[in-house]
């Protein structure tokens, strides 16, 4: 599957009072694997207006700066063959949603939604997670141990990178069985012949070396720290020992 982590960076928070995108990165995630910088999308925008005050502290990103950048009319069709067919992956999605649609309406070119396969909410997917906690991307990064220590402004791009990292940590074990089993996608998909490859012979078991039960370990302690509390799976033991 591929998958796009989006961000943008915009002249203020509003799209009502006819602020702009100043700037866009895509990172490009593969099969939960993150392709080479080079497979990136990342362009400055000239808004054509001036940043709020506010936003200016933010991003950082002067009006004098962007205007030598190109306006979006100028990168919308590469933009849009980049993102093209792909899951688009931002946290708090309807912000940059609102206004990436209202550049498009802009040029009548539809909506973001006529070119994507899909929209998944980070932060929506986090509220979830951790219900009463604060769950902006900062708070994230702290939660789930991701180093930060390079965001001193907002940008897109290192935005992107990070939330990509969150992402992949928040649905940590919600691979398919398929890639844990190294099925082939046709096999996974149900193709020709996949049944009968899933259950010839018997399933042959293999216990786990003692490196690999410290790193379960490891990984448990991961969760507990981030849930802030004893996670599922731990609850759990007492009833998979006795069952045992």
């Amino acid at each position: 599957m591929r998958q796009i982590i989006l961000d943008t960076e915009t002249t203020g928070l509003r799209v009502e009072d006819g602020n702009r995108i100043l700037e866009i990165a895509a990172v490009e995630m593969i099969s939960r694997k993150l392709s080479p910088p080079e497979n990136h999308f990342h362009r400055y925008i000239n808004p054509e207006r001036d940043s709020e005050e506010g936003a200016l502290r933010i991003h950082g990103l002067t009006t004098e700066f962007l205007s030598a950048y190109p306006v979006f009319a100028d990168i919308v069709d590469e933009f849009l063959e980049f993102i093209r067919g792909a899951e688009l992956i931002i946290h708090n999605a309807p912000f940059d949603v609102g206004f990436l649609n209202a550049e498009l309406r802009r040029l009548g070119r539809g909506t973001i939604h006529d070119y994507v396969a899909g929209i998944i909410d980070t932060l929506a997917e986090a509220k979830e997670l951790f219900p009463g906690k604060r769950n902006n991307l900062d708070a994230l990064c702290d939660r789930y141990e991701i180093d930060r220590s390079n965001r001193v402004l907002h940008g897109a791009l290192i935005d992107c990178e990070l939330l990509s990292e969150v992402y992949l940590a928040m649905t940590r074990g919600q691979d398919s069985l398929a890639i844990d089993l190294g099925l082939s996608d046709e096999d996974e998909a149900g193709g020709p012949g996949a049944h009968g490859r899933r259950h010839q012979g018997s399933l042959r078991v293999i216990a786990p070396s003692t490196e690999e039960l410290a790193e379960h370990v490891a990984y448990l302690d991961q969760l507990d720290r981030a849930l802030k509390g004893t996670c599922l799976w731990r609850q759990l033991e007492p009833a998979n020992e006795s069952a045992a």
